[in-house]
């Protein structure tokens, strides 16, 4: 999707993880990475790699100085990445319900929030924090994104 939006032929080069994609960026075996923020931002931050700009919208609040990738001329582009917490289907409700508290409590843990938005993550509210959201989140995201990634030929590897 990026190389359609940007109308620029690239090579993909796929990796297993972030760390070992950095660390060929930062030894020059690739040219460019696009990446969550949050194996980013501390590589930006300590001058170790280049940000261009940030795949939304919006600048990012701990990269202002980085361009959204629409202030740079980029439309169509917006691309934000979510996390969820998932469990082995069958698992028992007492053990989901557990599991619903504990995340909702650490959503408002100022500490969590604190630590989470140095990565350049933003924590979801307590309402967002529950398996009917996240199975709606992700219903919209496969609605939206599912008939793009079609048409940009990406394949699940």
């Amino acid at each position: 999707m990026m190389m359609n939006a940007l109308n620029v032929k690239l090579n993909e080069i796929p990796y297993k993880g972030t760390g070992p994609a950095l660390t060929d960026l930062m030894g020059g075996q690739v040219d460019i990475l696009c990446d969550q923020t949050s194996g980013t931002v501390p590589s930006v931050k300590g001058g170790k790699i280049k940000a261009y700009a940030s795949a939304g919208k919006a600048r990012l609040p701990q990269l202002p100085e980085v361009p959204a990738i629409t202030d740079a001329g980029v439309e169509g582009f917006d691309i934000n990445i979510s996390f969820g917490l998932y469990a082995p289907k069958g698992t028992p409700k007492p053990v989901l319900d557990q599991l619903t508290s504990a995340l909702q409590k650490s959503v408002t843990d100022p500490e969590v929030r604190q630590r989470l938005e140095a990565m350049g993550i933003s924590a979801v509210s307590v309402d967002q924090a529950r398996p009917e959201a996240l199975r709606n989140h992700l219903k919209n995201e496969i609605d939206t994104l599912g008939g793009l990634l079609i048409k940009a030929g990406v394949k699940a590897n």
